[in-house]
C-alpha cells in the first residue's frame, strides 16, 4: 500500500512529497529513497524488495539528479541524516559525491561478482547499461538505416533536402546525458566534429529530452535522432512501429545509473540491504524484465542486459567506467569549451 507523505518539520531530511510504501508485515524500519527513476517504474523493485524485507517501510522521493546531489551534501554538512539510499542517472554527480566523501564503503555478496568497471572503491556501483542509440522514421528513410557515424554522415550528405531540419539530437547545454554522451565522442572518435558539423548544415535540432525527441522521430518529423539512450528508445520502438534503432557498429557508448549509499544515512544498513537486493540476480531481472532497464548483472542472461549485448555486440560496446575520470566532465572551464566548441561548429565556423 502506498500512501502520499508531507515530510516537513520532522526529524530527518527535510523535503517535500513523497511516497511512503507502508512494511507489508510487522516492523518499524524505514528506507529513505533518493532517486531519479520516475516512482512508477521503482515500484517493483522496491515490492520486490519488501516481499524479502516485510518488517521495512519505503519513503521515496523522486527527485532530479541535480537535487539529489545537492541534498545529500546540504543534509550531510549539516550534520544528516540524509537518505539511505541514492541512485541516479548522472554518473558523474554521483562519482563526485563518492570521490568528496559523501558516500560509505558498501561490501555486499554480489559485489565480489561486479564487473570492475562498474564498482568505485565499492562506493559507487553502475546498476544499469544503456547503449546510446541511432533512431529512425522507418518510411521516410530512402534505402537502409546508416549503421555507423561515417554512414550518417553520407546519408545527410546525398539527401540534403530530405533530410534538412528533420535530424535531432539532445541539447547538451540542458541534458547532462546528452553532454557525457558527446565528450565521450570527443574520446572515442576523431573525426565526431566533422560529423557535428554536417548535422549543423543539415540543420541539427536539439531537444532537452529523449522523450520530446522520440516523439518526433516516431511521427515523421524528424528522420533521426542521434545519442539517444537506448533504455527509452526500445521502449518507443515496441510501441511505435514506425520507430526503428540501430546501435552504431563503428562504437556504442554506453551509460549506467549510478546507486551509493550515503555516508550519513540514517539507517546505513539498510542502504546496504536495498543495494545487494538490487545487485541480486532477482533484483537485476526486475530491472531487465519489469522496468525495461538492461542490467549490469552477468547472472542475468535476458536478451535487456549486458551479457547479452557483450555477446552479441564485444568490442563495439563502450561503457563508461565509474571512475574519477567522469570528474573531467564537471569542471566548469572544460565544460564551456565543449559548449563554446559545440556552438561554433554547429554555426558553420
Amino acid at each position: 500500500m502506498r500512501a502520499m507523505l508531507l515530510l516537513l518539520f520532522m526529524a530527518g531530511p527535510v523535503l517535500a512529497d513523497a511516497t511512503r510504501f507502508d512494511s507489508v508485515g510487522e516492523g518499524a524500519e524505514q528506507l529513505v529513497i533518493y532517486s531519479s527513476l520516475d516512482e512508477r517504474l521503482a515500484q517493483p523493485l522496491i515490492e520486490g524488495f519488501q516481499s524479502r524485507n516485510p518488517g521495512v517501510a519505503v519513503v521515496y522521493h523522486d527527485l532530479l539528479t541535480g537535487e539529489i546531489d545537492a541534498r545529500i551534501r546540504a543534509e550531510t554538512d549539516a550534520g544528516g541524516p540524509t537518505a539511505d539510499f541514492a541512485f541516479s542517472s548522472a554518473m558523474d554527480q554521483q562519482v563526485k559525491l563518492a570521490n568528496d566523501g559523501y558516500a560509505r564503503p558498501v561490501t555486499v555478496p554480489e559485489s565480489a561478482e561486479w564487473p570492475d568497471w562498474a564498482n568505485w572503491r565499492d562506493m559507487a556501483y553502475a546498476m544499469t547499461f544503456e547503449p546510446a542509440v541511432l533512431v529512425y522514421h522507418k518510411p521516410s528513410l530512402i534505402g537502409p538505416p546508416p549503421d555507423s557515424r561515417s554512414e550518417l554522415v553520407r546519408y545527410l550528405r546525398y539527401h540534403p533536402d530530405q533530410v534538412r531540419g528533420r535530424i535531432g539530437t539532445y541539447d547538451i547545454s540542458r541534458s547532462a546525458v546528452g553532454f557525457l554522451l558527446l565528450a565521450r565522442d570527443q574520446d572515442h572518435f576523431p573525426d565526431i566534429w566533422a560529423t557535428i558539423r554536417q548535422m549543423g548544415l543539415a540543420g541539427l535540432r536539439q531537444f532537452a529530452t529523449s522523450e520530446e525527441i522520440l516523439e518526433r522521430v516516431a511521427d515523421g518529423r524528424l528522420i533521426f535522432g542521434y545519442n539517444i539512450l537506448g533504455s527509452y528508445a526500445a521502449d518507443w520502438v515496441r510501441t511505435h512501429p514506425d520507430l526503428g534503432m540501430v546501435l552504431p557498429r563503428d562504437y556504442t557508448v554506453v551509460v549506467s545509473r549510478v546507486a551509493l549509499v550515503p555516508r550519513a544515512a540514517h539507517a546505513p544498513e539498510l542502504g546496504a540491504r536495498f543495494l545487494s537486493f538490487f545487485m541480486s540476480r532477482e533484483g537485476q531481472t526486475i530491472l531487465a524484465e519489469r522496468l525495461r532497464l538492461p542490467a549490469v548483472s552477468l547472472e542475468v542472461s535476458d536478451k535487456n542486459s549486458a551479457r547479452a549485448m557483450q555477446a552479441a555486440l564485444g568490442d563495439q560496446l563502450r561503457p563508461v567506467p565509474v571512475s574519477p575520470g567522469l570528474l573531467v566532465y564537471l569542471d566548469q572551464a572544460k565544460r564551456r569549451r565543449l559548449l563554446a566548441q559545440w556552438a561554433r561548429v554547429l554555426s558553420g565556423e
